[in-house]
């Protein structure tokens, strides 16, 4: 067995915001695993300022992996502080054992038989640029709705939300927010006494991560349900989780395997969750459509009915061509349309 890696950059079609900055392009890394026959790739996609992994030194760290293949497709232990090298390990290998034809994990989703329910993601902008976006995700058929939140000022955000309410009932559209860990603590209970007017379905980290005394009153105080997300980045040891579900204890968690570990990082998130009562659902994070679609096939296995967040397909002018179709609020695999990945296996 023999691996080597490449660094590709994605462009965004538009700047695309959150309450962290704004991405114009993306760096990810994919590594290429060979038995001599049959070659696997795995996407390898650190987000900036998030991850607990550095960009910088995904090159170092991914030319060590490369040569000493052998031990780290063992999953040693100190893959946990390189969880999207671990997901990029992970899918490289089982896209390897299945033929390298990028199919991880046969299912009725990639033989076309079933979608996907997803979300439609609303980035930060002008009110003009936000509002279009909404229209968008609505003409198109989505059902459920995740606006990113916190970087411009709340009034505006919650007229934005408001209008979408005074068209659509909640049992037309679910409307989720994701504030990034923008706000205080007491902001964030103001803001979060409002939202519920609106019936929010739920809130992705209210106020930034670390806080867990803060965000278990939040938790307990809330009346719009909280879901974590970076709260989760960087927590590998059993009594950490536990004690996150169990003190901690928000209505969700809100999962994205290059960030949580991987594949199986994320496995054990949900297996806590469903012992404790907490909702989940699967995100990616901003991966090309390499990355996202093994993220989408495992989902599949996870038997999930909610909405998940994987339609970011279609962020980047140069993605690669796939099977992965959005059509109406599913993501779809369809087997008739091939995969294009001449520009990423040919110098």
């Amino acid at each position: 067995m023999k691996a080597h890696f490449k660094k590709y950059i994605l462009n965004f079609k538009q700047a695309s915001g959150t309450s962290r900055g704004v991405y114009t392009t993306r760096e990810v890394w994919f590594i290429f695993i060979t038995d001599g026959t049959n070659t696997g790739i795995g996407e390898c996609a650190p987000l900036p300022n998030l991850s607990i992994e550095s960009p910088r030194k995904m090159s170092a760290k991914l030319l060590q992996v490369c040569e000493e293949i052998a031990y780290f497709s063992q999953f040693p232990d100190e893959l946990q502080n390189w969880p999207s090298i671990r997901f990029g390990i992970e899918t490289a290998l089982l896209d390897l054992r299945n033929g390298g034809q990028q199919l991880l994990f046969p299912s009725a989703f990639t033989r076309g038989e079933a979608g996907i329910p997803i979300n439609g993601l609303i980035w930060m902008g002008t009110p003009d640029f936000m509002k279009q976006q909404i229209r968008a995700k609505l003409d198109n058929g989505f059902h459920c709705i995740k606006m990113k939140i916190g970087a411009i000022d709340f009034e505006t955000e919650y007229d934005l939300l408001k209008a979408i309410r005074e068209e659509f009932s909640a049992e037309e559209i679910t409307l989720r927010v994701d504030a990034n860990g923008a706000y205080s603590y007491q902001t964030a209970l103001e803001n979060l006494k409002r939202l519920s007017d609106l019936q929010i379905h739920s809130i992705e980290q209210p106020i930034e991560a670390g806080q867990w005394e803060e965000m278990a009153k939040l938790c307990e105080k809330s009346p719009v349900p909280i879901g974590l997300d970076e709260e989760l980045i960087g927590v590998f040891n059993q009594k950490e989780l536990t004690k996150i579900a169990e003190q901690i204890h928000p209505a969700y968690f809100i999962l994205k395997p290059s960030l949580h570990g991987g594949l199986a990082g994320c496995e054990k998130w949900i297996e806590l969750a469903n012992n404790h009562g907490i909702g989940w659902w699967i995100t990616s994070a901003l991966e090309s459509n390499i990355g996202l679609n093994a993220i989408a096939q495992w989902t599949f296995q996870q038997n999930t009915k909610t909405e998940q967040g994987l339609g970011t397909g279609q962020l980047f002018t140069n993605n690669f061509d796939s099977p992965l179709q959005i059509e109406g609020d599913k993501l779809w695999y369809k087997p008739t349309r091939e995969w294009r990945l001449k520009s990423l296996t040919h110098e």
